[in-house]
Parts: C-alpha cells; sequence; structure tokens
C-alpha cells in the first residue's frame, strides 16, 4: 500500500492551497491529492463568472456566517490579500472591493497552481474517497487503498454538484466522530409569491433590499434585483440569500431608487398628476415603465404618498430557493466546534478540516474563496510544523 506523508481529499481551492502551501515550505513532505473530477480547480476556473474573483478589500467580520463565523475570522486575520501570495500573477480590486487577476481570467488561476505543484505532487483523479479509517488508510471507489500520516479534508459543500460536491463526502468526518450542522444553498436565486411581478421577468433594478424574518430585520443588500418567473435573482439577492435561506416566513422588501428620498419621489409623482398623468403613468422615467406599472397597482387609489411609499416598500414573501443545484456555496458544514484555530480536528489527531466544508460562509464578492485559501493555508502551516 503507497504512504504519503499527507494526503488531501478535495483538489478545490482548499485543497490546492494547501497542497501548495507544504510543498513551499517542505518540498520533501511527500503530498497526495485526489479529486472526483477530472479537472482539478474546477470550481476556482468558474468563480466570478469566469473572471477569479478570489477575496475583498473590504473585509469585516461581518462577512461570515455560520457556527465557524468566529474560526474564520481568527484564521483569515486581516488577510484579504492572501491570494496574491499564492498565485502568481497580479490582483487588482474593483469599485466594490473585488480582487480579480488583472488578466480578469479565472482559469489561469487554476493553472497558476497545478503548474506549480506537477511533479511534486501526486494527483488521483477522477477519483472519489468512500472511506477514512483511524490511522488513517484511505479506501478509494475503485477498491484501492493508501495510507498517509496526515489527512485533510477539502471536499467541498453541496452546492454545485457539477463540481463534484453534492454533500455524501461530509460522512467522511462524520465516521470519525464529527458532527454535521443543518445544511442549505446559499448565495442563490429566491422563489417569492409572484402575483405582484409577472409583468417583470427580465427586468433588473437598483435596490436596496431588507429581508424581515417576522417582524425582526435580519439585514439588508444594496444591488442589483433581476425579476424571473420564480421569483428574484441578482447580486443584492445572492448577498441576502445568506441571511434567509432555510427560514419560514421570510418577506422582502425592495426599496427602490435609492439615490432619492420618498419625499423627491413624491414631489416628482406630484408634479405628473398636476401635469394630467394618466395613473399609470405616475412613474413613467423615474423607474422602468413596468414597474411603475407593478407599484401603482398594488396602491390604493392615485396618490403621490402612498405610490412613493411603495416605492420605497414593495414587499414579496420569499417561498424557498432555487436549491443546491443553483447555489454558490453552501450553508452549514462540519461542526466547527470540533475543529481547532489550526483547522485540527479536536477529536482525531492528525485529521484536519478545511474551506466549504466546514460551517463557514461568507457573503457574494470573494470572501468564500479567501476563506477557502486562508483555512488551507492554515492546514498546511499546522502540518508543516509538526513534520
Amino acid at each position: 500500500m503507497q504512504r504519503y506523508d499527507v494526503a488531501i481529499v478535495g483538489g478545490g481551492a482548499s485543497g490546492l492551497a494547501c497542497a501548495l502551501t507544504l510543498k513551499r515550505k517542505n518540498k520533501d513532505i511527500s503530498v497526495v491529492v485526489i479529486d472526483a473530477c477530472e479537472r482539478l480547480g474546477k470550481k476556482l476556473a468558474a468563480t466570478g463568472n469566469g473572471q477569479g474573483n478570489v477575496s475583498n478589500v473590504n473585509l469585516s467580520p461581518a462577512n461570515y456566517h455560520g457556527g465557524g463565523s468566529a474560526l474564520a475570522q481568527k484564521v483569515i486575520g486581516g488577510n484579504y490579500n492572501l491570494p496574491s501570495s499564492l498565485f502568481n500573477c497580479l490582483f487588482a480590486a474593483d469599485e466594490e472591493g473585488r480582487m480579480y487577476p488583472s488578466g480578469r481570467q479565472a482559469s489561469s488561476l487554476t493553472d497558476s497552481l497545478i503548474r506549480e505543484l506537477s511533479g511534486g505532487v501526486t494527483f488521483i483523479n477522477p477519483a472519489r474517497v468512500s472511506q477514512v479509517r483511524r490511522g488513517f488508510v484511505l479506501k478509494l471507489s475503485d477498491g484501492r487503498e493508501l495510507g498517509a500520516a496526515k489527512v485533510v479534508l477539502a471536499c467541498g459543500g453541496k452546492a454545485q454538484k457539477q463540481f463534484g460536491t453534492d454533500g455524501t463526502a461530509y460522512l467522511l468526518a462524520q465516521s470519525l466522530g464529527h458532527k454535521l450542522t443543518a445544511l442549505n444553498p446559499s448565495l442563490v436565486q429566491l422563489k417569492t409569491d409572484t402575483a405582484h411581478i409577472k409583468t417583470l421577468k427580465g427586468i433588473r433594478a437598483d435596490c436596496i433590499v431588507t429581508a424581515y424574518c417576522g417582524k425582526n430585520v435580519l439585514g439588508s443588500a444594496r444591488g442589483d434585483v433581476i425579476f424571473t418567473d420564480y421569483g428574484l435573482s441578482g447580486n443584492a439577492i445572492f448577498k441576502i440569500s445568506s441571511l434567509v435561506s432555510g427560514l419560514k416566513d421570510v418577506t422582502l422588501c425592495l426599496a427602490f431608487l435609492p439615490d432619492f428620498s420618498r419625499e423627491e419621489i413624491m414631489r416628482d409623482i406630484a408634479r405628473k398628476i398636476s401635469l394630467g398623468y394618466p395613473a399609470s403613468e405616475l412613474l413613467s422615467g423615474t423607474l422602468h415603465n413596468q414597474i411603475g406599472r407593478a407599484i401603482i397597482k398594488r396602491c390604493p387609489g392615485a396618490l403621490a404618498e402612498n405610490i412613493a411609499y411603495m416605492v420605497k416598500n414593495f414587499s414579496l414573501t420569499v417561498t424557498g430557493t432555487l436549491g443546491f443545484d443553483y447555489a454558490q456555496v453552501t450553508h452549514g458544514g462540519i461542526d466547527c466546534a470540533d475543529i481547532g484555530e489550526d483547522m485540527q480536528s479536536k477529536l482525531v489527531k492528525g485529521l484536519y478540516l478545511v474551506g466549504e466544508y466546514v460551517d463557514v460562509d461568507g457573503d457574494c464578492g470573494g470572501y468564500n474563496l479567501l476563506w477557502a485559501f486562508a483555512s488551507g493555508v492554515r492546514a498546511a502551516q499546522s502540518i508543516a510544523e509538526g513534520i
């Protein structure tokens, strides 16, 4: 049976960052990376709509969720610039703080990692690990077995099974005593009641979206909202979805025209009323005509005050999400209560758990990849120090 110093299960962002850091610290460490996909780093190569959004300069504790959010803060610190130490390219931030490689090509990041690791790391893919036994014997789905002194579970979550992450890999950690928290899709489109938006399919608007659970405010986000036949999409919806996924009695309140006050909107409507505009056109030129008409339909009478209020308080009830197949990340995962700040299991010495596999998820905008890189690097540092 072939034995390695370190076996990394998962060749995504966290697994490859871990392997790279290990080899840079000690080129003599024997490392094997096992992944279910034919191409390593497949999800990384698709990130940021293929442009490679890997971090965000506007880093704060509020950007992370789940039971491991405090762990994420400790592991990441304030190091939003971590990707620049992993990849051989230049990075720049856009107006929203999102960091991209200057070439705006995510696949080049994957190529950079694999190029540096080739020859120094053993890759076994496509292959799945069906079992990890104490003493670290790993059984592959084709019956092969290999041994390792240390194991890193970087298996990803349940989101986007086209990248080889269907949630079955949680069983590896569970078989070794770790607990799994509730799983929900995050950074995902939201289903809503559609009675008030049937005519808006395909229309995009800049909004402030506030989420309520009952009467409690969960949070808000500003950005694009795209109306669909099932509900809402767009970056503002992705941002808010991490707060509402899995909850019941959730309402979204859309505030159109974020740069204008209700009083300004009311004066604009009153002017149009004085000029004899028909009721259905009182928001013409101020909002997309279809959105304006949808708002006016919900108002009792063509009163400027009521219409202006509805512009800032267009509410929709959330009925669900499009599910894990459409979600960018998983909310939930392996319970971080049993994971140390070095990403090592508190239950099984020499076992490390990193990335989306654990109960940490970040906001849209590069935060999830930053966590993946930081947790993979931290595990590698701990392993290298102990060898």
